[in-house]
């Protein structure tokens, strides 16, 4: 009796033991192969553009971008930052919303709006570009998604891990305004995250469902998103319309690189 007791625990011991050697592995890769700099200091952290942005002063027309670089510091090997810039028609800036930690740690709102160059680096990371939509009807989707902004629900919370944070606003943006078809990154950590008592709602890019407890542990389904499995907030997938992976920590691995998109 007691050995088969030992043996049923040292079971599941291993099996905790593998199963975070599998949550940890992306994120180890990510630190040991240079993509996250721990030793950087935020004071001397590059905020340079990095030219990803059109010009206003040459392209005339609305112009919706979503953005994310790796968060600063040890976060970095796990999760992307992100944010959301919009230009109107004829204007000569972007305006850029995002959501900022340590805002609400000085408290402050962690939601933030900027005007300026919305391709900077997040202190010294490449920023990549999700979504770029340009087109004359785009001008009703920027109305779309300031009004989302207005009536995001945890303008006055943040929380690193699992959420709410600045994935959390980018996806709940996602959620409301389909037009963008925003497909998250895997290593945008708390873009699952739901609300306390919300179990399910549209997948980021409104092309599927997901369920999710809390940001925690959840699964989602979408023609963008392809089939995700999330464990304590870091995502598993595969995306079989676009023959890639995603992986924490790594993020995608393969598929195609999505074009700029018009709305005529």
């Amino acid at each position: 009796m007691k050995r088969s007791v030992f043996k049923s625990v040292a079971r599941i011991l291993r099996n905790l033991g593998l199963a975070v050697i599998l949550l940890l592995a992306g994120p180890l890769m990510a630190a040991v192969t240079g993509q996250v700099n721990v030793s950087r200091s935020w004071s001397e952290a590059s905020r340079a553009s990095t030219g990803l942005a059109p010009d206003p002063a040459f392209v005339r027309e609305p112009v919706v971008q979503v953005y994310g670089a790796r968060a600063f510091g040890w976060r970095g090997a796990f999760a992307v930052h992100t944010w959301v810039s919009v230009k109107r028609e004829n204007a000569t800036e972007f305006s850029t919303y995002e959501v900022i930690g340590w805002r609400f740690w000085g408290g402050r709102s962690p939601l933030v709006r900027r005007d300026g160059a919305p391709d900077r680096r997040w202190f010294g990371s490449t920023p990549e570009v999700y979504v770029d939509l340009r087109g004359p009807k785009v001008e009703a989707v920027i109305d779309k998604i300031e009004l989302a902004i207005q009536s995001y629900p945890h303008a006055n919370d943040y929380k690193t891990w699992p959420g709410p944070n600045s994935n959390t606003f980018t996806a709940t943006i996602g959620r409301a305004v389909p037009e963008l078809r925003l497909e998250l990154p895997p290593t945008a950590v708390g873009k699952d995250y739901l609300g306390a008592t919300t179990l399910a709602a549209r997948t980021p890019s409104g092309t599927g469902v997901q369920l999710s407890a809390l940001g925690l542990l959840g699964v989602m389904a979408g023609l963008e998103e392809g089939l995700e499995v999330s464990v304590l907030g870091l995502a598993f997938g595969v995306d079989p319309l676009d023959l890639a992976i995603k992986l924490p920590g790594i993020g995608r691995i393969g598929g195609i690189d999505k074009p700029q998109r018009r709305l005529q």
